[in-house]
């Protein structure tokens, strides 16, 4: 497994933008899958924020994360950027790939000089736990309740560096 930038596999964005809306569509306004496709084409341009990784098992695309300036319009008082959007596809669950996506996120977030990211997640509070977040808030979006979560990145990846993943991050074929 392997993560990069999406702008190194823009043949990606259909996929993942129909899996983003599928599971998150109902939760915002107006995010049609048009539009999800819009902002995953945005995020082929650039490796800077706001920017989507994605996971690779040779070319077969396995799952992505995204890191946001914002993410729900209703969440934005609490500041930015956001981690948002980790996606793993079914068949590649439970062999690590989510906590890889995390992981480089927020080692991206902290060389960005992101001093707090933040996400929300609705299901997986312990997941992030475990990987150093921090529950800020619980919240409701749209009627529907969620957690928030923070993690300082410098320090974070200061303690608990990532390892096994391949830094720098492969950015052939990007614009910063």
């Amino acid at each position: 497994m392997r993560i990069e930038w999406i702008g190194c596999h823009p043949q990606h964005v259909a996929v993942l933008a129909r899996w983003h809306h599928a599971e998150w569509g109902a939760l915002y306004d107006d995010w049609t899958l048009p539009v999800a496709t819009a902002e995953l084409e945005d995020h082929t341009r650039r490796a800077s924020l706001p920017t989507t990784l994605v996971l690779l098992d040779g070319d077969t695309l396995m799952g992505s994360v995204s890191l946001l300036m914002e993410d729900a319009p209703e969440l934005q008082d609490r500041g930015s950027p956001w981690l948002a959007s980790l996606f793993v596809s079914p068949e590649a669950r439970g062999r690590g790939g989510g906590r890889h996506l995390v992981e480089a996120a927020v080692a991206h977030a902290a060389a960005q000089g992101v001093e707090r990211l933040r996400l929300f997640t609705l299901w997986h509070e312990d997941f992030y736990s475990g990987l150093g977040w921090e529950l800020e808030e619980r919240a409701q979006l749209h009627g529907v309740p969620i957690s928030i979560m923070g993690i300082v990145p410098a320090r974070h990846v200061a303690e608990s560096p990532p390892p096994s993943l391949p830094y720098p991050l492969q950015t052939t074929g990007t614009r910063a």
